[in-house]
């Protein structure tokens, strides 16, 4: 097959989804380290990966408004370049209040690549299940490489030379983005982001039933996925008693999965509707974390691990919902709205899982995220059953 620019778009889309994702997730392997350095709790240090993902998440909606302004290329830049000097502030944090602020600050620079890329590649690919599924890989890839390298790294050096990788992997690929991929036109280059923010158009959007039910269900599975990538390695340490290195390589292989799987997931989303899609990851996320929580045993995490790791690739067929019910004038701005909507509240997952753990122990914080899973998949049936048409 030739290669075509489109192939080029996506490769680069999901390089840059690549490295604003290893920003977050070289954090989770040091959690530990830096709750000892900073003499915080489970509970604190989980307000502050609440702020990072709440910070994410709020700066989609904007990215899309800036993105229809100005062009997706800018953006995505400015996204990928803002990790890294994120992650150099968060790296040299002397208090706790500073890398608070630092983890909100990597958060929102690093949010606003995700739904203008999907807009992007939504303008490019037909097949948009299959898209968003190869881009939505570069997330569970960085899952696979970061947390590994960042445990090795803070075993030997420290934990702020691990968090300092976030920016070793941006810039290349910031400089790389920029090269090859062109200028592109904005949708709505007259038209100030301001005039754009009215109240009444908004709550418009998000009460349609078609918009509505699958932003329900994205929170509860979008809690479920922030809490995992927060607290994984946490939970395999305290609760299964695993090593530091080893805890970070089942976390790695969680990713693996993620990033294997995530494409299939578009594909039969595409092929065979997203609610079978949707509700096939459910069923699987959910058997997942019993067997983790559960189970002893290293068969057993290996299963669990493959069974996460496919359940929580449920973006690849549910957020291709949403591009299927907006109009082309309305996706850049629109599709930015519904991420920040429903992956601000499900940021709480990081906070509220940390003081269920505090409280009930990791067990209970984690069979908790099960049952959200559950939940879903009955919504699902019951939309399907009475055929509600959501």
């Amino acid at each position: 097959m030739n290669w075509r620019y489109r192939e080029t778009v996506l490769a680069l889309c999901t390089l840059a989804f690549f490295a604003t994702m290893v920003g977050r997730l070289v954090i989770s392997p040091v959690v530990p380290m830096v709750t000892d350095e900073f003499g915080v709790s489970n509970s604190v240090i989980g307000i502050a990966l609440t702020g990072m993902w709440m910070a994410y998440f709020l700066s989609q909606f904007p990215s899309g408004l800036l993105a229809d302004r100005y062009g997706e290329r800018i953006v995505i830049l400015v996204a990928v370049g803002g990790t890294a000097a994120a992650s150099v502030f968060l790296a040299i944090a002397p208090l706790f209040w500073v890398f608070l602020l630092g983890t909100i600050l990597l958060g929102g620079v690093a949010g606003l690549h995700y739904s203008v890329a999907t807009t992007l590649l939504t303008r490019t690919y037909d097949e948009i299940g299959t898209a968003i599924g190869v881009h939505n890989g570069g997330g569970p890839l960085a899952g696979l490489i970061a947390p590994p390298i960042a445990a090795w790294i803070a075993v030997q050096y420290g934990w702020r030379p691990a968090i300092a990788v976030g920016a070793a992997v941006a810039v290349p690929v910031f400089l790389l983005f920029g090269w090859r991929v062109q200028p592109t036109e904005p949708q709505r280059p007259d038209e100030r982001v301001r005039d754009r923010l009215e109240l009444e158009p908004v709550l418009e959007l998000l009460s349609r039933p078609k918009i509505a039910f699958p932003i329900v269900l994205s929170i509860l599975a979008a809690f479920v996925w922030q809490a995992t990538a927060s607290f994984l390695p946490t939970f395999l340490m305290e609760h299964r008693e695993q090593s530091p290195e080893l805890a970070s390589l089942v976390f790695g292989g969680y990713f693996v999965v993620q990033a294997v799987t995530q494409v299939g997931v578009g594909a039969v989303s595409d092929r065979y509707g997203r609610d079978l899609a949707t509700g096939g990851c459910m069923i699987l996320g959910s058997i997942g974390f019993g067997l983790l929580v559960a189970v002893p045993g290293s068969i057993a995490l290996g299963a669990a691990v493959l069974l996460i790791g496919t359940g929580l690739g449920w973006g690849a067929a549910l957020l291709p919902r949403f591009m299927d019910v907006l109009g082309d004038a309305e996706r850049g701005a629109g599709f930015g709205l519904v991420r920040t909507v429903y992956g601000f509240i499900g940021a709480l997952g990081s906070v509220c899982t940390g003081l269920l753990a505090d409280v009930f122990g990791w067990g209970v914080a984690f069979a908790v995220l099960g049952g959200l899973l559950a939940l879903v998949l009955v919504a699902l049936f019951v939309n399907w059953v009475f055929s509600l048409g959501y």
